[in-house]
């Protein structure tokens, strides 16, 4: 469909969807807060002419809006879909031969193609890039958008290759400039497979990092694939073109399309800091040690237009991502997961922290209606691939009571979850794993818990949506407020630690037994009660991101049976901030008003959107 981000640019401008900036505009924090505001005004791309400090163009916003996202992929997505759908169950194929045909001329699409070196590539160097600074205490410039292609020792075919969208500090700590660079990546990645494979060996860990061609090439970078397809086979599949690729005279792969293509050769044994950087959380991402990549050589078609985005607290840019996701892997999901209705990483909680999901009842449909299937469910959940980052994980039954239950309608999903939850039984933690990389809330890098909350039964009870009169005897509640329907907000004091945290809860609970009604089953205590029932999506992020399970839950008569926790009473979140948590990003006023004066009266954006 595109033969280039410089074609997909003019064809969002021939819609006016792209909005083109003509000033100069510094990379250094307002090209960042530019993009927020246009992101936030749910306004065009953007294509930045003028970068100060460099000479090449940049653009973002591509995918800021639902509406943009299906226009840019809208001639080829069906044709992947149907793809998909007779990977997911072969069998249709003789049911619909003509439409089976159609796929596999679609898979066609999806066989990378070898070719010649472009001729229209010059060679820069890594302080010529538009270096883009998004929050204040970030370590340095970041490529945002990155597709980090290696192979496998001892190999250069290209459907053995893996691409990848990991971060890749630029400047900053203690690179050395134009000559290092960071690598960060996280758990579950497939460039963490080929790494310890070449620090098995002698062979040098070569790596390319390819940056913009056809917008689906970008998204193929962050696209969980089935097992046995390639990223560079969707790239293809979903341009409607084949990926087109070379090498180097060094060896080095590179992408045909892409705008910038940086190789080099991830050193073995190296790390050095890499971060902060403000992440999709809403949290920075902390300074900590990663691979170095020594820079070989950095092309740029002549042309050439950097692409970014600028994350943060969700919802921003990459939310689009997961919305495509689901599109495309609807079809497969029963086959990856059986049993399984459909499952929703909530972007407004940064994803992996609150994981919800709806599936099938079958073991023993004749007895009580209790948890059993959906348990198993929830366990292959937690053991695949990025599912198993999920922090809380509520999966429910559905049933002929709830045929239409949908976990992507959040507030009635919670409405039906906690209408039928029994804290006693529902509840099941892993203590002591791993969690997100980027999710501070645990005891370490790394380390935290989980817990499923799984759901089936009758409805139990009706949701109260007013604040007991009885808290205002309580001294320890400074306020108190309603987030949902069965969902209760109490503000107390500060955290400091967890030692003085657990009397303080324990206190709480004492003093609140007998007086909260069953009417208000969830209670999370945080340190704005007023700031998160404000929106859904406040209730999420707090509550979801700044809490450990195993450490902040709590509960109203709880006890321990057998190693297996419960409460009879309400359930209760400790999402206070705390001491290790990472800080949260905020804007510098600088900046703030700075770019107030574009959108001011006057200003070359006042009333575009």
């Amino acid at each position: 469909m595109y033969r280039s981000l410089k074609s997909a640019l003019l064809d969002l401008e021939k819609d006016g969807q792209l909005m083109r900036i003509p000033f100069e505009v510094d990379p250094d924090l307002e090209m960042a807060e530019i993009h927020r505001r246009v992101f936030d005004a749910q306004g065009p791309a953007l294509l930045f002419e003028k970068v100060k400090g460099s000479k090449f163009q940049a653009c973002s916003n591509l995918y800021g809006t639902l509406e943009r996202t299906d226009f840019l992929f809208r001639k080829t997505i069906d044709n992947l879909k149907r793809v998909t759908k007779y990977k997911a169950d072969p069998s249709r194929a003789l049911k619909h031969p003509i439409d089976a045909i159609k796929a596999g001329f679609t898979g066609l699409k999806g066989l990378p193609r070898k070719r010649s070196m472009p001729s229209n590539l010059v060679e820069i160097s890594i302080d010529q890039l538009p270096l883009i600074k998004c929050w204040p205490m970030d370590g340095g410039a970041f490529v945002t958008c990155p597709q980090v292609a290696t192979f496998p020792p001892g190999s250069k075919k290209i459907m053995q290759s893996n691409i990848g969208m990991y971060r890749i500090q630029l400047t900053g700590n203690e690179y050395i400039l134009n000559e290092e660079i960071g690598m960060h990546y996280q758990l579950h990645r497939g460039i963490g497979v080929h790494h310890s494979m070449y620090n098995q060996c002698d062979e040098e860990f070569k790596c390319s990092i390819f940056v913009g061609g056809p917008p689906s090439h970008t998204f193929a970078a962050i696209m969980p694939m089935p097992e046995g397809l390639s990223e560079l086979t969707f790239a293809g599949m979903l341009n409607g073109n084949r990926f087109k690729y070379s090498f180097d005279k060094d060896g080095f792969i590179i992408s045909n399309d892409a705008d910038f293509t940086i190789t080099g050769v991830i050193q073995k044994g190296v790390k050095k800091p890499e971060g902060p950087f403000g992440d999709h959380l809403g949290y920075y991402s902390l300074t900590h040690d990663f691979p170095v990549m020594k820079v070989n050589k950095v092309y740029a078609k002549k042309d050439a237009i950097w692409q970014f985005t600028v994350v943060g607290r969700p919802p921003q840019e990459d939310s689009s991502f997961g919305y495509l996701i689901h599109k495309l892997v609807e079809e497969l999901t029963p086959g990856e997961f059986p049993g399984l209705v459909e499952i929703n990483a909530v972007d407004a909680a940064g994803v992996h922290p609150l994981l919800l999901a709806v599936g099938k009842e079958r073991y023993m449909p004749f007895r009580e209606k209790k948890p059993e299937e959906i348990l198993t469910i929830a366990n292959r959940i937690l053991g695949s691939g990025q599912t198993s980052l999920a922090k809380f994980l509520i999966i429910a039954a559905q049933d002929e009571t709830c045929p239409n239950l949908n976990c992507h309608d959040i507030a009635s999903f919670f409405t039906h979850v906690l209408e039928r939850i029994d804290w006693t039984r529902d509840l099941h933690f892993q203590t002591k794993t791993t969690i997100d990389t980027l999710d501070y809330s645990g005891t370490g890098w790394n380390a935290g818990s989980k817990v499923i909350i799984a759901c089936h039964g009758p409805k139990l009870r009706s949701l109260g949506t007013e604040i007991p009169d009885t808290l205002s005897s309580i001294d320890l509640i400074k306020n108190a407020s309603i987030a949902l329907p069965g969902i209760l907000a109490i503000e107390i004091d500060p955290f400091d630690d967890y030692q003085n945290a657990v009397s303080q809860m324990d206190a709480l609970t004492d003093k609140l037994e007998g007086k909260i009604p069953e009417s208000l089953p969830l209670i999370v205590v945080t340190d704005h009660a007023n700031f998160l029932s404000e929106t859904l999506n406040n209730f999420l992020w707090v509550t979801f991101t700044r809490a450990n399970p195993s450490h902040d839950i709590y509960g109203i008569e709880s006890n321990t049976a057998f190693k297996h926790w419960g409460c009879k009473g309400a359930l209760i979140i400790d999402a206070r901030s705390k001491p290790h948590h990472a800080p949260e990003l905020t804007v510098p006023d600088e900046i703030k008003n700075k770019v107030d004066k574009y959108f001011s009266i006057g200003g070359p954006f006042h009333n575009k959107f």
